[in-house]
């Protein structure tokens, strides 16, 4: 994004907030967290945000990952459909993923996604090959493209990194359908995103949460589709590992829906 457009979308994230007229930090401070909510306004193309710096600093996607993950998957052919089943490779690092022995056997990739099953895709990765992930990232534009780290598992340890506005506007590619895969892949991963589903709205949307360096960098992204418009969020929350805030995992969803709730999104 070059400075002229950073620019104008500092601009347009001020506008928007000083319209909404609500105090978009008070959620984060009710859970005693730091992070942000950026959104996009489709139909009024607004955006709207709780820290503007903080919207623009990149950092590990962790699992929401997964959304360009499986499109990449299906586009490579790694994946033939949301049923591909994945073989459980006999054991994993529960020191680096924790100990989740339900996830511990062989799925499909709609129940990795749905169960943030991290082995999974990792296994899909390892078939993928780095080579394959780079063209892919760089031509949807999707953060930094660096996949240096000595992992397979580069969106959740190492130098990877994309910031919350750069996840709305790959959100975005992927409702719109312009990011560069086929047509039928956006097809199975949108359906593989819904989170909730009612007569007056849909939410697609991905968690994610990774520890590395000190951090915990917790996620849930995505987008609510009601009365003919969209509205594209990523929230973001970190904090030091040291730092005990059993909360963390609920907050992310708690702040969104509270944020949406005095938008008048939902």
């Amino acid at each position: 994004m070059n400075k002229l457009i950073l620019i104008l979308l500092w601009i347009n994230i001020l506008v928007s907030q000083s319209k909404a007229q609500v105090n978009l930090e008070k959620p984060f401070k009710d859970c005693k967290i730091k992070g942000s909510i950026t959104i996009y306004d489709l139909k009024e193309k607004k955006w709207i945000s709780s820290d503007i710096a903080d919207s623009n600093k990149p950092s590990l996607p962790a699992s929401t990952f997964k959304i360009i993950n499986t499109l990449i998957a299906l586009e490579t052919g790694i994946a033939v459909d949301e049923n591909q089943i994945i073989k459980w490779p006999g054991s994993t690092d529960t020191l680096k993923y924790g100990y989740r022995p339900d996830i511990y056997h062989d799925m499909s990739m709609k129940d990795a996604f749905r169960l943030s099953a991290g082995w999974a895709y990792v296994e899909m990765a390892k078939k993928i090959g780095k080579e394959r992930y780079k063209k892919y990232l760089e031509a949807s534009k999707y953060g930094n493209a660096d996949l240096s780290v000595n992992d397979p598992d580069f969106w959740n340890f190492g130098d990877f990194s994309i910031s919350p506005v750069n996840q709305v506007e790959i959100l975005r590619g992927v409702y719109e359908e312009s990011l560069p895969f086929k047509k039928s892949s956006f097809g199975i991963l949108k359906k593989m995103m819904i989170e909730t589903k009612t007569k007056d709205y849909t939410i697609r949307a991905k968690t994610g949460w990774t520890r590395d360096r000190g951090k915990d960098t917790g996620w849930w992204i995505g987008y609510v589709e009601r009365k003919g418009n969209v509205y594209f969020f990523a929230t973001r929350l970190i904090k030091d590992m040291a730092d005990i805030n059993l909360g963390f995992g609920k907050c992310r969803k708690e702040i969104t829906m509270k944020i949406f709730r005095e938008l008048h999104i939902l």
